[in-house]
């Protein structure tokens, strides 16, 4: 499988302020990944370098295998920025109509303006459109060319439900062509629906690459709880294989563990006396809080386990 995008020890230094710290990732051809992180963490800085908007201070982006900056290049990439801008004067239909002009293999006006869902408004002056109307014009216009690989830095920011849902329709729709696709976003619900793999980034650096189920896993934070049998005791569950922590309130435990399923597997074998089963599978709201606070707290070294690089 081919690298839609290569950087290799990439840093970015603004005055005193280091926003991307020697950072390496490879993205293949045809995935869906989720930048997240907290404010400031160096995501679209990222996404501004890899789009050859902005220099790298030092370390190297190859997009498509070339320099993001070269023409063919360009021809073949999408971006939805976080910034909202539209030209005055033109309506909807001959924004996208300008838009569509730059590129070699554009789509058709009319499935642009069906997939932005902006049919009822393409004669409407884009200025006059709303806050949530304006990202799905950005969204149109990230699309004119038909890219290989397309850009999203907090896309739905102003949407409505209903748009919301419309667009993650239309990005698995796009994902499955083949085509790749950058996301940030601070909806992790978001990243959840839509991505295949999450890279979470903190100050500048990664501290954590994996599918949803690796990063949700990561931490520890699933757990079973059930009742136990009055000689059950909260040392005999600790012995158990893969058990990390447990939490008991009278006869009601939660047992912790990266693997619920070898849990109950242990509880099983060891014949201890157990009702009232429920499984908690960690979510990435979870998973995520947890990353950022222990990276705060302990750095990026303790992450070892559970970065790698795809």
């Amino acid at each position: 499988m081919k690298n839609a995008i290569e950087i290799k020890n990439v840093s970015k230094q603004y005055q005193n302020k280091k926003a991307v710290d020697n950072l390496s990732l490879t993205i293949n051809e045809g995935s869906i990944v989720a930048l997240l992180g907290p404010n400031g963490a160096g995501k679209s800085t990222t996404i501004n370098m890899i789009l050859g908007l902005t220099e790298p201070t030092s370390g190297q982006i190859k997009l498509l295998g070339k320099s993001p900056k070269e023409k063919s290049v360009r021809n073949k990439i999408g971006a939805m920025l976080q910034e909202v801008s539209v030209i005055d004067g033109l309506k909807v239909r001959e924004t996208i109509d300008l838009f569509r002009s730059y590129y070699s293999n554009a789509l058709s006006t009319n499935e642009l303006l069906k997939i932005s869902n902006l049919e009822a408004e393409q004669d409407k002056f884009s200025s006059d459109l709303s806050g949530g109307q304006k990202r799905r014009l950005g969204f149109a216009l990230a699309l004119a060319g038909n890219p290989d690989v397309l850009f999203l830095d907090e896309p739905t920011v102003g949407m409505d439900i209903t748009s919301r849902q419309i667009f993650w329709e239309t990005i698995r729709s796009f994902a499955g062509s083949g085509k790749t696709i950058i996301l940030t976003t601070h909806y992790l619900e978001e990243a959840d629906n839509l991505a295949d793999r999450v890279v979470v980034i903190n100050q500048g650096k990664i501290i954590a690459d994996g599918t949803l189920d690796e990063i949700k896993a990561s931490t520890g934070m699933q757990h079973v709880s059930f009742t136990v049998g009055e000689n059950v005791t909260s040392d005999q569950l600790l012995r158990l294989p893969g058990v990390t922590d447990v939490q008991q309130s009278g006869r009601r435990v939660k047992v912790y563990g990266a693997d619920t399923d070898q849990i109950l597997f242990s509880v099983i074998r060891n014949n201890i006396e157990v009702r009232d089963i429920e499984t908690h599978k960690s979510g990435l709201e979870d998973a995520f809080q947890s990353l950022i606070e222990s990276s705060d707290s302990k750095g990026e070294e303790n992450y070892a386990s559970i970065y790698r690089t795809v």
